[in-house]
């Protein structure tokens, strides 16, 4: 009896020491890690704050097969969350508390697990970093109970450990998953209609196919800043007019444009001039996504006259209308470009 009242005695001392050191140990803990992804603020920002988006990029996809996601009415902004249920990962909810565009967001984080609910803050935090990048960092902070820092202490790793693979991961995804939702774009030819015309002030030029867009950098520019000088009022998103285009050469002569209200009578030694853009019959095509996709919305528009029997109107150049402008959206799958071609 006396054997068995020592090692319950020893056994008391391990646990009331076992218990004092895991009293000792510093709870707290705190994750962080960042990425630069080349897509702008607003869409990571949209990504990370709708949260049906999570279960395409989250890295705790790749670790369970049996999670079930949940979603309430509200699944963006402050005051939206989400739920998960997972043999294998536990249950848990995320749930929005504070939503800054473009800059962060706050969430709170539970772990429903044998040892009770573990709460933790999280956040997002988006930087402008050179061109259209954006740093992005997501951390994760908290203070363990006695009973997970319990657990913890017979364990390898820490939490912290534990999570920053997960979170290297899951911004990685992350970033390819904002390229891909850059590279999204629609097609719609509208079919004929008329347009109004009306005047505009441009510059033309002769250049190269390829060599288009950095011409344009400069030309539309000094159309804008001509106008802004001599007061002449903007009565409509920039466009393009093609006065000649020859794909077997690969060469052009185009025209960077914007309308304007009435006729401007330009002196003659000015490289921006005043035109008029006659009301025309057209067949329109509108190409939502990135610019890089015009040639197909371009093919779409002649396909459709082709197979409705119309005819080009070959004396009037065909244009095409910027309704976005890229300094206001970067995300290239948001902006939307009309195409005009007229036809007799």
């Amino acid at each position: 009896m006396k054997i068995i009242k020592y090692l319950f005695f020893l056994l008391l001392l391990v646990i009331i020491g076992g218990a004092v050191y895991v009293a000792t140990i510093d709870g707290e803990f705190q994750v962080e890690e960042s990425r630069v992804i080349d897509a702008p603020d607003e869409l990571l920002f949209n990504t990370i704050n709708e949260y049906k988006t999570w279960d395409k990029w989250g890295p705790w996809m790749d670790e369970s097969d049996d999670l079930i996601m949940e979603y309430p009415e509200k699944t963006s902004g402050e005051g939206a969350y989400y739920s998960w249920k997972s043999e294998t990962q536990g249950d848990g909810k995320m749930e929005t508390k504070k939503a800054s565009p473009f800059s962060s967001i706050d969430q709170d984080i539970t772990f429903i697990t044998p040892m009770g609910e573990s709460k933790s803050d999280v956040y997002w935090k988006f930087e402008k970093v050179e061109g259209k990048k954006t740093k992005v960092t997501w951390g994760m902070k908290g203070k363990q109970s006695f009973m997970e820092k319990a657990f913890w202490a017979t364990q390898d790793s820490t939490i912290s450990k534990m999570l920053r693979p997960m979170y290297q991961r899951g911004l990685e995804k992350l970033d390819i998953y904002a390229k891909e939702k850059m590279k999204e774009y629609t097609i719609n030819v509208d079919g004929v209609t008329e347009h109004e015309g009306g005047y505009y002030m441009y510059s033309a030029t002769a250049s190269s196919i390829a060599g288009m867009s950095k011409k344009m950098e400069q030309m539309l520019p000094a159309v804008k800043a001509y106008m802004i000088q001599n007061n002449l009022p903007q009565t409509g998103m920039p466009f393009t007019l093609y006065n000649e285009f020859n794909p077997e050469q690969g060469t052009t002569i185009f025209s960077t444009a914007i309308p304007t209200r009435d006729k401007v009578v330009i002196p003659k030694d000015s490289s921006v001039l005043c035109d008029f853009l006659p009301k025309q019959k057209v067949v329109k095509t509108t190409l939502k996504g990135d610019y890089i996709n015009l040639k197909e919305a371009w093919e779409a528009g002649y396909k459709y006259i082709t197979e409705n029997s119309l005819e080009p109107a070959a004396e009037s150049p065909a244009f095409e209308v910027y309704k976005t402008d890229p300094g206001v959206q970067p995300n290239p799958s948001e902006w939307i470009t009309e195409i005009y071609i007229p036809v007799k």
